[in-house]
Parts: C-alpha cells; structure tokens; sequence
C-alpha cells in the first residue's frame, strides 16, 4: 500500500493572499457532497484551513422537490446567501454544497419558468463572489436517500434550466465541469486547488512536497 500523504506545512499567507470560495453545483443526487469532501481533504493537505457549507434545502421548512413553491425555494436562495456571509472569513477557503446558481434554477422551476420574486439580479450580482464553480453533470443513477426526490424528469428539468442560466452567470474561466462518475478516490483533486488559487493570484505547494 502507498504511503498516505502527510500534511504539508502551513501555506505562508504570502501564497494565499485572501479567504477564497468555490462551490459544488448541480442538481440532486450527482455526488456533489462527495466531491465537497474530498476536495476539502486535498484543501487540509496543502496545509490551509477550509469551511464547509452544507446544503440548506434539506432545512427548508416550506417544502422542497417536485413540489416545492416558488416561496419555498426563495427561501433557500436566501439562506444559502445568509450562510456564505456567515462562513466566508472564517478559513482559508469556503468550499459550498450548492451555489446560488443551481438554486435559482430549482426557483425558476417551482416558479413555472418567471422569475416571480424578481431574484435574477441578486443572483447574477452574488454569482460573481465564487472564485471557482464546479458544476456536476448527471451521469449516475438516483439513488434514495428519503429525502431527495428519485424522479429522473425532475432532475432533468432542473438540468436543462441549469444549461440555460449558467453562462450567463459564471464564466468559462471561472467553471469546472465535471462528471458525477468521475468523482472517485483517484480524481485529481489538487488540480482543482491549483486553479482556484490561480484565481486569487495564490498558489499551492506541489504534491510531491507534501510526502
């Protein structure tokens, strides 16, 4: 068996010149809170301090899947805000389950497709505070968990409003895209960290350094 890596020194703030965020972004059931853990773990390795966000939707008093209201995934809008104000100078990075761009495309699904509660602007504007977005794309079956829901027409709409607003939302220079099937013990995490320091003009201390 290789040997496991140690940790690596702290980074000096020098390479790592201000708290940044990235988010792990989709719809339902595509490993996103594993890719959210494994990429904090590389985070630790490489000697900074990481927060987690967790999804909020699973607190959401109002309801949530097929049937959620447009007052219901608002309310998810918002707190998913309210806890990356919370969070975002807390550590080195903030590192998202969820971003306010796949929320706002489950919003405009319960919203039959109108933006009922004028939220485009909040979202486009709050878009722009993650350094990095990796987006994950569904090509895993649905599994039960008793929460979320299994339906693949559901997921499906909420990916094909996802495709629609996204560019619109976060540029190419600032999107990782990914498969769910690729999520696994052997993705190279550390090539994501490289990225989002590069988008904070930061940088990470190679792998092999951290043996």
């Amino acid at each position: 068996m290789p040997p496991k890596k140690a940790a690596h020194p702290p980074t000096p703030a020098s390479a790592w010149p201000r708290p940044a965020k990235i988010a792990f972004i989709g719809s339902h059931g595509i490993r996103k809170t594993s890719a959210l853990l494994a990429f904090a773990a590389e985070v630790q390795r490489a000697g900074l301090s990481v927060e987690l966000g967790r999804e909020v939707v699973r607190d959401n008093p109002l309801g949530i899947n097929e049937g959620a209201t447009g007052e219901a995934q608002l309310w998810v809008l918002v707190s998913q805000i309210r806890q990356e104000l919370e969070l975002a100078r807390k550590a080195d990075v903030l590192a998202t389950d969820r971003g306010v761009m796949d929320n706002y495309a489950y919003y405009l699904r319960s919203c039959g497709g109108s933006d009922a509660f004028e939220a485009e602007p909040l979202v486009r504007r709050w878009s722009q505070t993650y350094d990095l977005v990796v987006r994950l794309l569904p090509d895993v079956a649905l599994q039960a968990d008793g929460v979320r829901s299994t339906s693949d027409a559901f997921r499906d709409e909420v990916e094909t409003i996802l495709d629609r607003v996204l560019p619109d939302l976060i540029p190419a220079d600032r999107l990782v895209t990914l498969r769910a099937s690729e999520v696994t013990s052997r993705f190279d995490w550390f090539g994501v960290l490289a990225r989002l320091a590069r988008a904070i003009g930061g940088q990470v201390p190679a792998p092999d350094l951290w043996r």
